[in-house]
């Protein structure tokens, strides 16, 4: 089982500088805070914020960076950051504290409820077609099959192979409400050390459309203790270097949650 899985090595996470995410270091921190598009300015720092908590980048109860820091990341005015932020704060994302260890952390409960949800305060269970589900798929199955023959075909650090079991074992532990947030947490970690800077944007913005379509599903567990094995099968074929076979676990493992998907919203 996932649980006895160990790293020669491995140890917990570092603590982070204050203020900065946990997990922001890599490619995959760097790919959602990075510049926006002007012309939307304002919906473009509120969408990356959210990706940077719903994909896990910062998890509960951590402190994203300061409206400084995240100005200058993004390239708009701290005024921007801010009216951001408390659109976030406003729908439960994020709270934030004064005094010498105040700053904007994470809520311990993140609500399901996407960018739309966020911007204009309405349901975000808007329709798909079969042609939009056709193309999120279809998108994601070249995207994670290719990232996860990518990461085998490397030679990893061991930086990068205990940040892989981390993430493996984190998700294997997750409860039902933490599931999602780690499940992509894991699979963005696959991403990003294939070490294509460019991929993870890509990835980020392919998962969050993902997440909108499996927010309105059942999460099941029985498909949540499938999903831990197939993780494990992915990781394993990855760290021992077999390209063939993590590309294929990953494709079956894809193939489920489409079953899913097309099942309860075709």
């Amino acid at each position: 089982m996932v649980e006895s899985a160990t790293s020669p090595g491995a140890s917990s996470d570092p603590p982070s500088d204050e203020g900065s995410p946990r997990r922001d270091a890599g490619l995959a921190g760097d790919a959602l805070l990075r510049p926006v598009r002007t012309g939307n300015a304002f919906e473009d720092t509120v969408s990356r914020l959210l990706q940077t908590v719903r994909l896990g980048m910062v998890g509960p109860g951590e402190a994203l960076p300061s409206e400084r820091d995240l100005a200058l990341r993004f390239g708009v005015s701290r005024d921007t950051v801010r009216d951001a932020i408390r659109a976030l704060a406003d729908a439960g994302f994020v709270v934030s504290k004064r005094g010498r260890y105040g700053g904007t952390f994470v809520n311990e409960r993140v609500p399901l409820v996407g960018l739309r949800g966020v911007l204009d305060e309405v349901d975000s269970q808007e329709t798909f077609t079969a042609e939009g589900l056709d193309d999120v798929l279809g998108l994601r199955s070249i995207l994670e099959v290719g990232a996860a023959r990518a990461a085998a075909g490397r030679t990893l650090s061991k930086g990068q192979r205990e940040r892989l079991w981390t993430s493996l074992r984190e998700t294997s532990a997750a409860s039902v409400d933490d599931y999602r947030r780690l499940d992509s947490r894991l699979h963005l970690a696959i991403g990003e050390v294939v070490g294509v800077a460019s991929l993870m944007p890509l990835l980020a913005d392919n998962r969050m459309r993902i997440n909108e379509l499996l927010d309105r599903i059942p999460l099941l567990e029985r498909n949540i203790d499938h999903s831990n094995e197939q993780h494990e099968q992915i990781v394993l074929a990855i760290l021992v270097g077999d390209a063939e076979r993590a590309g294929e676990a990953m494709h079956e493992h894809l193939g489920g949650s489409e079953a899913l998907l097309r099942g309860f919203l075709a």
